[in-house]
């Protein structure tokens, strides 16, 4: 048989390889963040400012289900920057976010949560700014909490808006859940 032949591949360059594709597996899962939910589903979009010769700026209303929670759903509505640099994706997003979350179904909370733990995390300009809703649990009254906000590196914004979702039997299920059983710490 003939013998094998190898690419003349030094160890010091294969691990340099082996370090880089390391590095950018790693920075790949640091920038997707901890957030659990799935991309957003877009319900409707309206133009708010007519720009001539670029995309208007528009308000967009999005439904997204909480992963860790079955039966809840939160709408949210945000400003999106029109003009080139909204078209680029190179506009920063202003932070006037509004929330609302329902019970859609039976309640059945998956696994324990922290207070205040995210259910969803969104980029809202390209470096440092980012949209969070984030979740709680009101146990003296047995309601879900959800809050949304953006933060920004250096300078965050203190807009916010809050949806309580109080766990009510559905149909013919009388069992109901405790939230207060899933917070964790």
């Amino acid at each position: 048989m003939g013998k094998m032949v190898f690419p003349a591949v030094s160890r010091n360059a294969h691990g340099f390889v082996s370090l880089m594709a390391l590095l950018s597996f790693a920075i790949a899962v640091l920038a997707s963040g901890p957030a659990k939910a799935e991309e957003p589903d877009l319900i409707f979009r309206r133009s708010t400012v007519f720009k001539l010769l670029s995309p208007d700026d528009k308000l967009a209303t999005y439904g997204i289900d909480d992963p860790d929670v079955e039966g809840v759903a939160c709408h949210f509505t945000i400003p999106e920057k029109g003009g080139i640099t909204g078209w680029l994706g190179l506009a920063e997003q202003v932070s006037d976010i509004s929330l609302a979350c329902r019970q859609i179904g039976p309640i059945r909370i998956k696994t324990k949560f922290a207070q205040g733990e995210d259910m969803f995390r969104q980029r809202r300009s390209l470096f440092f700014k980012k949209m969070q809703i984030v979740r709680g649990c009101d146990t003296r009254r047995n309601v879900l909490v959800y809050m949304v906000y953006s933060d920004k590196l250096i300078d965050g914004s203190p807009k916010n808006s809050t949806s309580s979702v109080p766990i009510m039997p559905w149909g013919s299920t009388d069992a109901v859940q405790k939230c207060a059983d899933f917070v964790s710490g």
